[in-house]
């Protein structure tokens, strides 16, 4: 998976091609599907998988080992180096894992929830991480896969409650995961701008740029999104109330 970028690109081509075009014909059709059991599964899966990764970044560097404003890939490796590396392989794998999210939206007929950003952001990802596997498994840019990977403890473990509790979809603290994740972007630009404005820092600058903009993007994205499902659906007091009833 990570000699050559064939597989990891053969992946997210074959992904895109099943969502937005062989999928939703193949389900035009069709009743959904009900996977509330494999959903189940997979959503456990994830929070559990996320929290391994949690720990390992905390036992190996963000735990106190790493600097937090800069941390360069180290010349001399160590077990932990190595120990590190492989829980960034592990990140890329999960990240790959992470594309049957959109699967299931399709066998489920949810369209409405594959929006540009979901998908973007899905396939996006796998080919990013795929290049820190490559090039930096290691080191101050690893903050950001530590940091998805708390966001996404709650996200998945959020998707499991409405599965085991289908109220919970309407939770008044539902908006706040989506803030959580708009904090986690905008921590990783933070994280990634300190190298850039420290000229005795020598962590790789060019990886920083790249990661910035990314990071930003998505903030606005993920902005967006907040906002049109947040801020403009709730509108004045009593039409607020007339909706909800």
């Amino acid at each position: 998976m990570v000699r050559n970028p064939l597989p990891v690109f053969t992946i997210v081509a074959a992904y895109l091609y099943f969502v937005l075009s062989l999928g939703p014909r193949l389900m035009k059709d069709r009743q959904p599907f009900n996977l509330d059991r494999v959903m189940m599964v997979y959503n456990a899966v994830q929070v559990v998988w996320c929290a391994y990764l949690v720990r390992e970044c905390l036992r190996l560097g963000w735990g106190g080992q790493y600097s937090w404003i800069c941390e360069p890939m180290r010349e001399t490796k160590t077990q932990d180096d190595y120990d590190t590396a492989r829980g960034v392989y592990l990140y890329f794998i999960l990240k790959i894992v992470d594309l049957l999210d959109t699967v299931f939206m399709v066998l489920r007929k949810n369209f409405r929830q594959i929006s540009f950003l979901h998908v973007y952001h899905h396939a996006g990802m796998a080919i990013c991480i795929y290049l820190g596997v490559k090039i930096y498994p290691g080191g101050h840019h690893t903050f950001l896969g530590f940091i998805n990977c708390i966001v996404h403890c709650f996200l998945y473990g959020y998707y499991l409650l409405t599965l085991l509790e289908p109220r919970v979809k309407g939770a008044w603290w539902k908006k706040y995961i989506t803030l959580i994740q708009l904090v986690q972007f905008g921590m990783n630009m933070v994280h990634e701008l300190l190298p850039v404005l420290m000229p005795s820092c020598t962590v790789d600058r060019w990886i920083s740029g790249p990661l910035i903009i990314q990071n930003v993007f998505m903030f606005l994205l993920f902005g967006e999104f907040y906002y049109k499902n947040y801020v403009r659906q709730q509108g004045p007091g009593p039409q607020r109330r007339e909706k909800e009833t």
